[in-house]
This record gives C-alpha cells, structure tokens and sequence, in this order.
C-alpha cells in the first residue's frame, strides 16, 4: 500500500473496510505510516445507518456518538397537529375525487374498491391499511409467482409489468391515487402524511436488528425514500433513507417531502 500511495503520489488516503478486516486495516495504517500522507478511516457503521454522528474523546478515548431514531414531544404533537389540520382541509376536495375512482374500479371488473391490508406501524403495532384496489380480486394468493431476487439476492415483490394490475389500477397507481384513502388511517392516528413506509407484515419478519429502527415513528402516505427515487429503490435503502428522515425530522422538512412528492408524482419515476 504504502509502495501505491508513493508511486501515484497521494496525500490523503481513506479506508473504507468492514470491521471484520480490522487486522487489514491495521496492516495498511502501519504500512503508510512512513508515507508523508493523511490517512483517515470511514469507520463500518452502515449496520446502524448513522446520519447524523458526531465525534468526541473521553478522557482521551475517541468516541462516536449515535443519535437514537425518534420524534418525540414537541416534533411529534407539530407533526400530529399539522397532519390533522391538513387532512381536514384536503378531504372536502378529495372525498367527490375518491367517489369517482371507486365507481370507476367497480365498472371495470365488479369487484370491491377498498382494499385492506395488514401493516406494520408505530413501535411494531398491526393495523390495516385502507387503498384503492389496483390489482385483479385474489392478487394476494399469486404474490409468490412474480416475486423476484434483486442483485444481492433480496427477495422483490413489486415489479413494473405486474400482471396482476388491473385497466383502472395501473393508471391509479401511476398518479399515486390509489393512496387516497389513507387519509382515513392518518385521522384514525395509525399513519401520517410523511413518514416511512407502511410495510408488510412478512416484510418487517425478514428485518435485520438495525432495519426495525424504522418503527419509531408512524408510517407516512410519502416519505424520504419516495421523492429520493420511489419503487426504484431497494428495501435495504428504503430504510436508510427513512432513518436520515427520522433523525433530520422537522415540519420544515415534511413541507419539502410534500412539495417534492408532487414532481415525484408527475414524473412518474417509480410508480408502479
């Protein structure tokens, strides 16, 4: 290394190894200490997806301090009161709209509008989440046949040409409309308007220790991970994104999300 970093004169070096190749680290620190470079080291911390850490020393010990992921207190009572008043407002305007698309879907096939489904929200508490119905009556039993493997070999079960998606449905999804409903379970208090996604029950089984952080807060219709590239995203990054979120939370920035959801929206990127 050291024999590198002279031959293509560097003078600043970063190392960015996981934990388990400490002994690596350590060979390649001592290795550049007779090289006139700065060496800095990106600690393997994206198991806890740290946002927002800071540096101190204890007694000259190094320290890095972690920020818990939550809303609480004052946050959370401006976040629940501005997701009420906002609701309140919308509804006059959304309920004639919400007629409209649930006579639609029943004259497309004659079956139910609403769909409810079991979600994961707030501190790991069930509740059923209130959409739309986009997809064929039954879709459930056949989730298996278009699941998929992403690259890292994650299990996928959104895909853009699903078949199960109905006429009506896919034009409902493409313009978000199909999370109309939701509004119902932000008045009820089990989602927000901003927030992490509303995850599946078998989804939430498969979480890694760090990935269940995300529960600290109430699911929202929008969020983070939905302006930063919507369905394009992994679920492994789904959850760093919400996490940045909760930890960078203020009703400035679920302004922002809400604003940015609309470009979202009208592009299209991601909806499917």
């Amino acid at each position: 290394t050291g024999a590198i970093a002279w031959q293509y004169g560097c003078n600043e070096i970063i190392i960015a190894l996981p934990a388990d190749r400490y002994d690596d680290v350590e060979s390649v620190v001592f290795d550049l200490q007779a090289q006139p470079v700065h060496v800095h080291i990106v600690p393997d911390l994206f198991r806890l997806a740290l946002v927002r850490a800071r540096t101190e020393t204890l007694f000259g010990l190094p320290l890095v301090g972690l920020r818990e992921p939550v809303i609480d207190g004052v946050d959370w009572a401006l976040k629940r009161t501005f997701d009420l008043l906002f609701t309140l407002a919308a509804l006059p305007a959304a309920l004639p709209l919400m007629g409209l698309i649930a006579l639609a879907i029943k004259l497309d096939d004659g079956g139910p509008a609403l769909y409810r489904q079991e979600r994961v929200g707030e501190n790991g508490a069930h509740f059923n989440v209130i959409k739309f119905r986009t997809m064929m009556p039954g879709a459930d039993k056949l989730q298996a046949e278009v699941a998929r493997l992403d690259e890292q070999g994650r299990t996928v079960f959104k895909s853009e040409h699903d078949p199960r998606v109905t006429r009506v449905g896919r034009w409902l999804r493409r313009w978000s409309l199909d999370e109309l409903p939701q509004m119902f379970n932000i008045l009820r208090g089990e989602m927000s308007w901003v927030g992490p996604r509303p995850e599946m029950v078998f989804v939430v089984e498969q979480y890694e220790p760090w990935q269940r952080q995300r529960l600290a807060v109430p699911p929202g219709i929008t969020g983070w991970w939905q302006v930063s590239g919507r369905s394009d995203l992994p679920l492994h990054l789904n959850t760093q994104y919400d996490l940045f979120y909760i930890r960078n939370y203020s009703l400035w920035l679920d302004l922002k999300i809400l604003w940015l959801t609309f470009g979202a929206v009208i592009s299209g990127k991601g909806a499917y």
